[in-house]
């Protein structure tokens, strides 16, 4: 086992070290590694701020220019004040250097106290002044939500939704797609052409039908209306037909000379060899159900069955928005989506190349 990994580090490290120049890198080299390494930033840059920045304070968001690590500014008691004051390194006329702890700011001067004399006031232009600052990780943006707000309700309301959801949607796109791929009747190319042309209309359009048919189902302020008027998606149905497309005949016609039953057929034979495919549906429908806001928002009213995503609504008030939180809560519904695409993401590249998707 040690051998293996210690040739698995070679091989990785002796790929990641190629060139083109034998042994010296040549200018296309040099531009490559620019490029990926660009790309990394691209796309890794964005998460990896989200995470830091949910590690800072209120007033460490606000700051500029923006930090990347998570930097507070200390905060000190000081003799005859209720509440902590900021401190701050001051510039004096003099060309020394004090820390002194902010009482108020008017304007372009701050009033400020020396914490050792707190009875001698000081008025210092804020250019003279910079914060004084030390690494402190706010682990307070993740535990307080979970203590002040109802986040354990949301996140389980989401895991149902999410799981229940994708479940279903599996199932009746599955159904429809083997339907439309295994038999062979007239308008089968037809029906394909009007499924996937429901793809051209925009979710704005039939919402108010929608919201009219759920309301009629008495299903407003229940799970199940979030759950079932995305069940069948066109999406699913062409990723899953043209996979199945795929599957040779034969099985399927030695399967019915076996006496096998179509839903044996279908659940038995078609299923466990188009798992790529669903796989990838699979994926798409958790990150589907677990991101959406629009519906969510209109069919549910009563907190009990809000969502993370319009959980993260508390957060925002009218005139000020808790951003450290909304940050923090964001990082944890991220967790959920980041775990799922880690297992199943070895089947995207298989199921998309085989079905056809562009």
């Amino acid at each position: 086992m040690a051998d293996t990994a210690t040739t698995e580090r070679r091989t990785l490290w002796g790929f990641l070290t190629a060139t083109r120049g034998r042994g010296r890198l040549h200018w296309t080299d040099v531009f490559t590694y620019l490029y990926l390494f660009l790309g990394v930033v691209l796309m890794f840059g964005p998460a990896v701020w989200l995470a830091l920045s949910s590690f800072k304070t209120q007033s460490g968001l606000l700051e500029f220019p923006p930090t990347l690590l998570p930097l507070g500014q200390i905060e000190v008691e000081v003799e005859g004040y209720d509440e902590p004051l900021l401190l701050f390194d001051v510039t004096m006329e003099d060309g020394s250097v004090r820390q002194l702890a902010q009482i108020r700011r008017v304007g372009i001067v701050a009033q400020m106290v020396d914490p050792a004399e707190p009875d001698v006031r000081i008025d210092v232009p804020i250019d003279q002044r910079t914060a004084t600052r030390e690494f402190r990780v706010a682990v307070e943006n993740y535990t307080d939500p979970l203590e002040r707000f109802n986040f354990l309700t949301f996140l389980q309301n989401s895991v149902i939704v999410t799981v229940v959801a994708t479940l279903v949607t599996l199932l009746i796109n599955s159904m429809a797609a083997y339907a439309l791929s295994i038999y062979e009747f007239r308008g089968r190319n037809a029906i394909m052409l009007l499924v996937i042309g429901t793809l051209m209309i925009p979710i704005t359009v039939i919402l108010v039908p929608v919201y009219l048919v759920v309301t009629e189902l008495g299903l407003v302020n229940s799970l199940w209306a979030v759950i079932l008027p995305g069940a069948a998606t066109p999406t699913g149905v062409f990723l899953l037909r043209q996979y199945m497309l795929t599957i040779p005949r034969d099985l399927i016609e030695a399967a019915r000379m076996d006496k096998a039953s179509e839903w044996q057929i279908y659940w038995r034979v078609v299923m466990p060899l188009a798992m790529p495919a669903i796989a990838v549906l699979a994926i798409f429908s958790i990150m589907w159900r677990w991101n959406d806001f629009l519906w969510p928002l209109i069919v549910l009213n009563r907190s009990e069955v809000y969502t993370l995503q319009i959980g993260l609504n508390a957060f925002q008030g009218e005139l000020n928005v808790q951003w450290h939180y909304v940050l923090a809560m964001t990082v944890v519904t991220l967790i959920p989506v980041v775990v799922v695409f880690a297992f199943l993401q070895r089947f995207i590249t298989t199921g998309i190349a085989s079905s056809g998707m562009k």
